[in-house]
């Protein structure tokens, strides 16, 4: 009978890899039907969340250059989920702010978001939920993670303009 070595479980980079990519393609398969990409779903929260940013402040916080983000917020413009208005203190500059239909696709991304949580952690009972919140909340904060943004805008930012 051979020992167990102490430490992580093997492989568990790799399934949390492999838990990710199901996460986002799942979340991709149910923002499908508003019309969003997971990516215009991210920012619209931001935007929703911090109504007023500039475009810049908004690139500062994905982590993503701003070229990028000026495709994204154009999309949303267009789908008429978010308006830009000028700053009344530098009119060089405008504010991000969610529109009525806006916030009507925040909650429905709501129900998505937490259609794709209830699809990944159903083979779970509520203690091991409990447990697996708490200690992904640990790594995450452990790791400097912002909870608010994905760390892909980065990546994406210099690998994929079709977002658009």
């Amino acid at each position: 009978m051979s020992a167990q070595r102490p430490g992580p479980p093997p492989r568990t980079g790799f399934l949390l890899s492999q838990l990710g990519t199901y996460s986002t393609s799942r979340f991709a398969e149910l923002v499908r039907p508003l019309g969003l990409t997971p990516a215009a779903a991210g920012v619209l929260r931001l935007i929703a969340r911090s109504p007023g940013l500039s475009q810049r402040e908004l690139a500062d916080r994905l982590g993503a250059v701003p070229s990028r983000v000026v495709v994204l917020v154009d999309a949303l413009e267009r789908a008429g989920l978010v308006v830009r208005e000028r700053r009344p203190d530098d009119r060089r500059n405008y504010r991000l702010q969610p529109t009525d239909d806006g916030r009507a696709a925040m909650r429905e991304l709501r129900e998505a978001a937490e259609r794709q949580t209830a699809d990944i952690v159903a083979p779970l009972d509520e203690s091991e939920r409990a447990q697996l919140a708490a200690l992904l909340a640990k790594l995450a904060e452990a790791h400097r993670l912002d909870a608010d943004v994905h760390t892909g805008y980065a990546q994406d930012a210099s690998t994929d303009q079709s977002d658009s």
